[in-house]
């Protein structure tokens, strides 16, 4: 395989192959594996995390943890479903330390979901963008604070399925609950933000909580050399 068409989009063969390569030691398919993969990582942490460098610190301690057990990954799952799981448990480990909101760090199924029916012909009320630059920034302004405002288990789903566009399959696996409850939590999530935000909500989620690339280099850099600092 060729480094520079390293892709985790592929076939699970492609994934051991990837996994093969970066547990050998190959740190160049490890930077490669990580600017492909940090938008989606790096929303999973946020997603937990209410401050930005926390979620930059979850990151980089997950990518040294991934490194380290990537000779353990068998391809039971997609390569990134593998990665997320591990930012994920590195933000909830972070989070219960500091003791906020443990009441639904556990995601348990009936706590918060009370098993409303979901209408599955619901469509999601989409407005053309504003034309004004600052107009837009302002919205994405008040779109990322109020996704910061929802509740943990539902904030997680809604930027993994709605920014990230995961599958429900895929959410479900990386959260470790039952599919009907991600449907369940989206559907939740959607109604809390559209009471703030109506129609409007759909104009900037796109460009939410937007990764930066100084952010990705800064990112890729500490965990590189941490890695060269473990491996001398």
């Amino acid at each position: 395989m060729n480094t520079n068409t390293l892709t985790v989009a592929g076939p699970a063969s492609d994934d051991l192959e990837i996994a093969r390569r970066i547990a050998a030691g190959d740190t160049t398919a490890m930077t490669l594996l990580m600017r492909q993969c940090n938008r989606k990582l790096f929303r999973a942490a946020r997603s937990i995390l209410d401050d930005d460098a926390e979620a930059e610190d979850a990151l980089q301690e997950a990518y040294v943890t991934a490194y380290v057990e990537m000779k353990t990954f068998r391809g039971a799952s997609k390569l990134t479903t593998w990665l997320t799981r591990i930012v994920i448990n590195e933000a909830l480990g972070r989070l219960r330390k500091k003791k906020r909101q443990a009441e639904v760090l556990a995601f348990s199924p009936g706590r918060l979901d009370p098993a409303p029916q979901e209408d599955a012909s619901m469509e999601r009320s989409i407005e053309a963008s504003p034309e004004d630059h600052a107009s837009r920034a302002e919205l994405r302004a008040v779109l990322e604070r109020k996704i910061g405002e929802l509740p943990i288990a539902f904030r997680t789903v809604f930027m993994m399925r709605e920014l990230e566009e995961m599958t429900v399959e895929e959410t479900a696996e990386c959260l470790g609950i039952p599919e009907a409850t991600v449907r369940t939590r989206l559907f939740r999530a959607r109604a809390l933000l559209r009471e703030s935000l109506a129609r409007e909500i759909d104009v900037a989620t796109g460009d939410a909580f937007a990764f930066a690339g100084a952010r990705c280099d800064r990112i890729v850099a500490t965990v590189l050399d941490r890695l060269r600092a473990a491996n001398p």
